[in-house]
């Protein structure tokens, strides 16, 4: 079978961001190696569920939001899923895109050494970028743009890695789950940027783009393409993490994102590590700043019965990019509002999911392709452990929970 790499390297893109980035630098920088595990469930939990996905759209001939408002769907879960979507998506998303284009900005600062007054036209500059590969549309051109840039996120941040020399013994330590003192609600935005649920929407849409015709060798194709891109993506984490833990842990130094951590490392290991983690900072905003509208795009017209291409498709994500432009411009500091955004995605995540599987069990839309016991044991594995993490934090706060 040959090989073909695509939506599931648009979904590698979408949550390789710089919520993504940020969240990994500040869990190495605070926690060293601790929270691999994290990541590594997180990236299998996502291959589950993506695969769920593309064979939604595969064999089901439609996308996550069409089947949530199918003939046969219940009347309270038909309503919960457009105002799921509306709120959590779209609106959600209109503020990730601020920290998808000020996290650029800040990457391109870190690499060259610009001013802040130059990152705010840079700002400027990624929204003009992102509306011109929105407005032309075409799912060839946006496939190899987000893929060049998962490339390029890779081969700067493995850059990154090679010039700080982690610690390997401590690095395959931290695939023993553990949770240090303070750690937990950075576990769990590790687990809520991975695991997007908007990217289960962006599939399912994009699988269709991709093959049309549909058929079992979509099928193998779409899930082989799946594996590869999310594992590749699961992998560019894992070097964020560890670059920060093996320059910056002990250290005593404050980082707040990875621009921080660029900056950090010039002076221990030259201009290159400063340019490979800003330029890799750069392109993790960069393709964000387009999936992110493209989603949002996708599910809002799906669960309202828009056309899926024209001027309302055009419109929602010009206006997501829109939105995200503006708060960006305004100079707000993204990262606390990132980190929150990332947990609250970690909190919302066993809803979406389970509006998955009960999809994925239907025959009317698969046929002879719904889950087998398999997928859903595992994709009922993945929903009680994420509702897990999000339950522990609720009682957190609320003091039930030490």
């Amino acid at each position: 079978m040959k090989l073909s790499v695509g939506p599931g390297a648009l979904v590698a893109a979408a949550f390789i961001g710089p919520g993504t980035v940020t969240a990994c630098t500040l869990a190495g920088a605070n926690f060293g190696y601790a929270l691999i595990w994290a990541l590594v469930f997180a990236t299998f939990a996502t291959m589950i569920l993506q695969d769920m996905a593309a064979r939604l759209g595969i064999a089901g001939g439609m996308g996550l939001g069409d089947a949530l408002v199918a003939p046969g769907t219940p009347a309270i879960l038909k309503w919960l899923s457009v105002v799921l979507v509306l709120a959590a998506l779209a609106l959600g998303n209109a503020a990730y895109e601020a920290g998808n284009l000020s996290g650029g900005a800040l990457g391109a600062g870190a690499a060259f050494g610009w001013p802040p007054n130059v990152q705010r036209l840079i700002v400027w500059g990624l929204a003009l970028l992102a509306a011109l590969f929105l407005l032309i549309g075409r799912y060839k051109l946006l496939e190899r743009l987000l893929v060049g840039l998962v490339l390029l996120m890779s081969v700067a941040f493995a850059g990154s890695l090679i010039l700080v020399r982690p610690d390997f013994g401590a690095l395959v330590g931290g695939l023993r789950p553990s949770l240090p003192e303070g750690s937990l609600l950075t576990a769990i935005a590790l687990i809520g940027t991975t695991i997007v649920p908007y990217n289960l929407f962006l599939h399912a849409a994009s699988v269709r783009e991709k093959w049309p015709d549909g058929g079992e060798g979509a099928l193998n194709a779409a899930s082989a393409d799946t594996r590869l891109s999310i594992g590749f993506g699961g992998l560019i984490s894992i070097l964020v993490l560890a670059t920060a833990a093996g320059s910056l842990f002990g250290s005593g130094v404050t980082i707040h994102s990875a621009a921080d951590m660029a900056a950090s490392l010039e002076p221990a290991y030259g201009s290159a590590a400063r340019l490979l983690v800003g330029t890799g900072l750069f392109a993790a905003g960069l393709s964000s700043a387009v999936t992110a509208p493209l989603a949002t795009a996708y599910a809002v017209c799906e669960v309202t019965r828009l056309p899926r291409t024209g001027a309302a498709f055009r419109a929602i994500s010009l206006g997501i990019l829109a939105i995200g432009t503006l708060i960006a411009s305004l100079g707000l500091k993204p990262v606390s509002l990132i980190l929150i955004a990332q947990v609250a995605n970690g909190i919302l995540l066993p809803i979406i999911a389970i509006f998955l599987i009960v999809t994925m069990n239907r025959k009317s839309i698969l046929g002879t392709h719904v889950n087998g016991w398999a997928s859903n044991l595992l994709g009922g594995g993945v929903v009680l452990i994420a509702a897990g993490f999000g339950l522990r934090l609720i009682m957190r706060a609320l003091g039930v929970w030490p």
